[in-house]
């Protein structure tokens, strides 16, 4: 069983910069597959970056190259980094898990709101 806790949300301006933590009460291991969502009012939940077992990266391109995913396995944390921070990246952010058997854990959510 795995428990995640997301942190490090908060108001950030435009331009701005943020980083959020997620850390795991079990053990993250090597092979599962971690990832960061979003949702927005009234919005689907979407991916925003992905951290693969074989130690690949995905975003999406509303992201690229602004989002760094990272992870930190002896202290079993995983982070994403956010930089030229715009209002439409305002959403809460949710740390999700997936077990090579399948099985998929998700965080309570922290808030980003960006605004000026």
């Amino acid at each position: 069983q795995v428990q995640l806790v997301e942190s490090g949300g908060g108001l950030v301006q435009p331009g701005g910069s943020l980083s959020l933590s997620c850390a795991a009460s079990g053990s993250i291991f090597t092979n599962y597959a971690m990832a960061w969502y979003r949702q927005g009012p009234g919005k689907r939940r979407e991916l925003v970056a992905a951290a693969n077992s074989d130690g690949s990266t995905h975003y999406p391109d509303s992201v690229k190259g602004r989002f760094t995913i990272s992870r930190k396995y002896a202290v079993n944390t995983v982070y994403l980094q956010m930089s030229s921070l715009k209002p439409e990246d305002s959403a809460v952010y949710y740390c999700n898990a997936i077990s090579p058997a399948g099985a998929e854990y998700w965080g309570q959510g922290t808030q980003v709101t960006v605004s000026s």
